[in-house]
């Protein structure tokens, strides 16, 4: 793993000929991060895209345990944990609060994929259970 060039390749030790399969990502974080240098290099970033008007997605992947709910929601105190979904939700309302003469759509989701079952944590009714689909148009889509 090159954590530098943001690159992981695996290889697989069964097979001497077949080619390695590489990896990109954005960022490796240590135990020692903070969830507010997470979110200055790897959201905020994001979240500037999707106030231009595309679409942005923050994904956390990893074994139960390891970090990724608090990464997402964080703790209100002390600030520097607080975690990358309240730091958006701040930077989006504190960008639009200063804009006038424009009216804005924010649609979002908190997606959990646990044993391949999708739910919504923000919906109302979190534990209903979401169906994954794909069309020529609209790609992959979790249908609501």
């Amino acid at each position: 793993m090159a954590s530098d060039r943001c690159t992981c390749s695996l290889i697989n030790p069964t097979d001497n000929f077949a080619p390695p399969k590489t990896f990109t990502f954005d960022g490796v974080y240590f135990i020692n991060s903070t969830t507010e240098s997470i979110y200055n290099e790897i959201a905020s970033p994001l979240v500037e895209g999707v106030l231009e008007g595309y679409n942005g997605t923050v994904f956390a992947y990893g074994q139960t345990g390891c970090g990724k709910s608090f990464s997402m929601q964080g703790v209100e105190d002390p600030p520097s944990q607080r975690g990358i979904i309240p730091r958006a939700f701040e930077h989006i309302f504190e960008a639009i609060s200063l804009v006038e003469n424009i009216k804005y759509l924010i649609l979002a989701s908190y997606l959990e994929i646990y044993n391949e079952e999708i739910r919504d944590l923000l919906a109302m009714d979190h534990k209903k259970k979401l169906d994954l689909k794909e069309s020529g148009d609209r790609g992959v889509y979790v249908n609501e």
